[in-house]
């Protein structure tokens, strides 16, 4: 081979598509292994099933995990694969176009996610209610309630990443060439073909003069520079930035990242959401789970428990009614209790979720049935006396002068006279406010109260009566809901799509914003002390930025121009 190379070596490497059609015997082979794959979890399936069976009786098995679908699908990718060869087959799964394929599939079914309510949404309940049984069903079977969890969904991340690797494979020898085997030397014929060139003449003393110049130029460019001599002739290169070559193996690794994150997401993440109202104490997790057009709740136990301490609402209008568009935040005060950690407290914010054991705590809805958070109540003696205010918070009590005790056991924003609950058909609305209490006289047993708003007594004389020698008011409250929602999810994949994510992100900038620059200069001694300077160069990208640091390169060598070209 000629020391002057005229291109790079770029070897094909990875697959070559091939005119033959596959052999009988390979056929054979691969219905072979395709039937294995499609009916080996039937098999397995039904060994385990009688396992069960003989050790624990008739009805101790489940319904497996032999899938049809499965089934048919992998004879079905078995059928196309016999018919194009292993050799095809390869070819198209490592071709870029199948690959751009794959994701405009890919992105049509976020779409469908996006346009359908997931089951795991909040309101999925009203949306699934207002579906036609047609839609139900379809919806269901087609797997559009819960799409990122499909199996075709989970199929197509599979087939893409294993088009992302085999394409890396076939293309990895020839980026590589750049890094590995880099061209050092080219002809004046082959410099002066490429995007960018000129011929400068000088006058030096020796040739080590201007070779000397010209690497000057190209350090102050930032060029790594290299000097080689061949047939007496000595050669020039620099270069930079020549990883850029490997940007696209960067986000294919980062979008391998995310995909594995998102894997681990789909199998592996524990969520759903637990109701809390101050005092109660629960560790199950209810999610919503759909079959075919029928919902259901499911049910999970963490490993510790979650006390509430305290809810709160921030309201935009404090005379408004407890909704959304009129919340600014809503607040949980939760104490968890763990066995391995002991006790924990928290506060999870709307838009600030807590971390705990890899769980987060998020707010998702609340209930919105009214109730109050803090009271403050106008106690007057029934004799006579100066009345008397007291503030209560939910749940808790108060102690009056005389020694008695007043707790605060329920509230009422629509309190049905006579049958002593609350009126719901309002939720959120405060049209007739009442606080029950729980009174203990000093020596005496605990009577109950209801204490009413000053309009409301004025208006109804069983609104004003005395209970334990007291009249009772309810002079003002802070509205909160009756519970909170929290959304609980152990998501180990999280992490892993953040990382990718952020690889995904540097790898781009990597990607867009550098480029690899190459350039080349031939200094040729042309006697009585003048020599001509061959410069030429080409780049990947960014080709009007290269033609600017080209020509001040060219101005930084100096000399007589003698051809100047312009791509």
């Amino acid at each position: 081979m000629s020391a002057i190379q005229e291109t790079n070596l770029r070897p094909t490497g990875g697959t070559t598509a091939s005119g033959d059609s596959p052999t009988t015997t390979e056929r054979v082979v691969i219905a072979s292994i395709g039937a294995i794959i499609a009916f080996l979890p039937l098999l397995i399936d039904n060994v385990l099933q009688s396992g069960l069976r003989e050790a624990f009786g008739p009805d101790a098995t489940g319904s497996g995990f032999y899938s049809r679908t499965f089934t048919v699908v992998v004879l079905l990718a078995t059928a196309a694969v016999c018919g194009l060869g292993a050799k095809r087959t390869l070819d198209l799964l490592s071709s870029v176009r199948f690959g751009v394929s794959l994701l405009v599939l890919l992105a049509v079914a976020c779409m469908v996610g996006m346009i359908v309510v997931q089951q795991n949404v909040d309101g999925f309940d009203k949306y699934f209610a207002s579906l036609t049984p047609a839609q139900k069903f379809l919806y269901g079977k087609l797997g559009f309630f819960d799409i990122y969890h499909a199996w075709y969904f989970n199929a197509l991340l599979l087939v893409l990443s294993l088009n992302i690797v085999l394409a890396s494979i076939d293309r990895f020898p020839s980026a590589w060439t750049y890094v590995s085997r880099k061209k050092l030397d080219a002809s004046a014929h082959w410099l002066r073909g490429q995007e960018q060139s000129a011929t400068l003449g000088h006058q030096a003393e020796s040739r080590d003069e201007v070779v000397g110049r010209v690497e000057a130029a190209f350090r102050s460019s930032r060029l790594k520079t290299r000097v080689t001599e061949k047939s007496g002739k000595v050669f020039v290169f620099g270069e930079r930035a020549v990883w850029n070559r490997l940007g696209a193996y960067a986000v294919h690794v980062s979008l391998l990242t995310i995909f594995f994150g998102g894997f681990l997401t789909s199998m592996f993440t524990v969520g759903g959401q637990m109701p809390l109202e101050p005092g109660l104490t629960s560790n199950e997790l209810t999610e919503t789970v759909f079959d075919v057009d029928q919902l259901s709740r499911s049910v999970r136990q963490l490993p510790f428990t979650v006390e509430c301490t305290d809810i709160e609402q921030k309201l935009i209008r404090k005379d408004g009614r407890i909704t959304s568009d009129n919340t600014l935040d809503w607040l949980t005060r939760i104490k968890i209790k763990d066995p391995e950690r002991g006790e924990t407290e928290a506060l999870v914010h709307l838009n600030s979720p807590f971390d705990y054991r890899g769980y987060r705590f998020f707010q998702a809805s609340f209930v919105p049935n009214g109730k109050a958070r803090e009271i403050r109540l106008r106690v007057t003696p029934e004799g006579g006396g100066q009345p008397q205010d007291l503030t209560i918070t939910r749940g808790g009590a108060a102690v009056l002068p005389d020694g008695t005790r007043v707790e605060f056991k329920d509230f009422a924003a629509n309190f049905k006279v006579g049958g002593g609950r609350q009126d719901e058909s309002g939720e959120g609305e405060y049209n007739l406010p009442a606080a029950t209490l729980a009174v203990t006289p000093p020596g005496a047993r605990a009577v109950k109260a209801v204490a009413f708003t000053p309009e409301m007594a004025e208006q109804a004389p069983f609104a004003r009566q005395p209970v334990a020698g007291h009249t009772w008011r309810l002079v003002d409250f802070e509205k909160a809901p009756q519970a909170h929602i929290l959304a609980i999810q152990k998501d180990p994949g999280a992490t892993v799509v953040y990382v990718g994510f952020t690889m995904l992100g540097l790898a781009l900038m990597g990607v867009f914003f550098f480029s690899h620059d190459r350039v080349w200069a031939l200094v040729e001694e042309k006697g009585e002390g003048r020599f001509e300077v061959v410069a030429g160069g080409n780049t990947n990208r960014n080709h009007l930025g290269f033609g600017d640091r080209f020509r001040k390169l060219v101005a930084a060598i100096g000399g007589e121009p003698v051809e100047v070209k312009k791509a």
